[in-house]
């Protein structure tokens, strides 16, 4: 981190034992409700106040940072493609979907074969990671697990595949259980937290969530930046996902209030589970980073 960004930080608060960003050495940003927001079929992305401008900042410093979705509709590359059509450049490697962090986990626990609910942007990184995988409503009796994502497609054979699949013997995974999240039509909903409760009420077996406010997903972020999470600051727009990993984890946690969550959500936590800064959007993180 550069000299003047170091200075500027140390600047926003004098005051010993109140937390700044002078400790930040990388960012986890979310992207939908935070860098942008797209349509409630997660297309047609429009950036937010501040996003392209403060990502080149970054940059220009040579501050590391990554962007971690808890969506699954979209492959890491596609991803990045439709935010760098919009002016947020965020490259393949510096773009984290909860597939990311199950790539990771699957491999440390020796899985090979994966049953997966899910669309492209869930089965696709698994078929390229090598792992042998199966697409729900196809049955996968001996798989060693089933990796739920997003999949507004979901029919009653899916679910079928799914407990067989567990009663089996297969781990059971979500990317997420939100009931929704952010887009420019307000509240849309989560559709794996859905499904991976479908499986619950008919098998009893409860998803392990790989996408964020997970352990797994703080220490993938972490490994890509290069930096421990005391070293990070994590922004995003959700108390119960950005928030929560950030100050379960021990990183800075800076809320915004461009999509899900308002000041006033912020505002309402008791004081130890609050953001270490509140903010109406990233824009105002990009004055007070200059």
């Amino acid at each position: 981190m550069s000299r003047r960004l170091i200075s500027n930080l140390h600047a926003l608060d004098a005051d010993a034992g109140v937390p700044t960003l002078a400790g930040v050495r990388g960012y986890v940003f979310d992207v939908d409700g935070t860098l942008a927001l797209a349509d409630k079929h997660l297309s047609g992305y429009q950036p937010l106040p501040g996003a392209r401008e403060l990502l080149a900042l970054l940059r220009q410093r040579e501050v590391p940072y990554v962007a971690f979705t808890n969506g699954s509709a979209k492959t890491p590359a596609h991803l990045s493609h439709a935010l760098s059509h919009i002016g947020i450049q965020i490259d393949e490697q510096q773009m984290l979907t909860p597939v990311s962090v199950a790539l990771d986990l699957f491999k440390r626990r020796g899985y090979k074969r994966v049953l997966v609910l899910g669309g492209e942007g869930v089965w696709k990184p698994l078929v390229d990671a090598g792992f042998d995988v199966v697409r729900a409503p196809e049955r996968a009796d001996d798989a060693d697990a089933v990796l739920i994502g997003w999949y507004p497609g979901f029919v009653l054979a899916d679910l079928d595949a799914a407990c067989r699949a567990v009663w089996a013997g297969a781990a059971l995974y979500t990317v997420s259980k939100a009931a929704y999240l952010a887009s420019r039509e307000g509240r849309t909903l989560g559709v794996s937290g859905a499904i991976a409760a479908a499986v619950r009420s008919v098998t009893g077996k409860n998803a392990v969530v790989v996408g964020k406010p997970s352990a797994q997903a703080l220490a993938c972020a972490s490994t890509r930046l290069g930096i421990k999470p005391a070293q990070m600051a994590i922004v995003g727009d959700d108390i119960s996902l950005e928030n929560a990993m950030a100050l379960r984890g021990g990183a800075f946690s800076v809320g915004v209030h461009t999509g899900l969550n308002s000041a006033a959500d912020f505002d309402a936590l008791p004081p130890q589970s609050r953001p270490h800064l509140s903010l109406s959007g990233v824009d105002r993180l990009l004055e007070m980073l200059k």
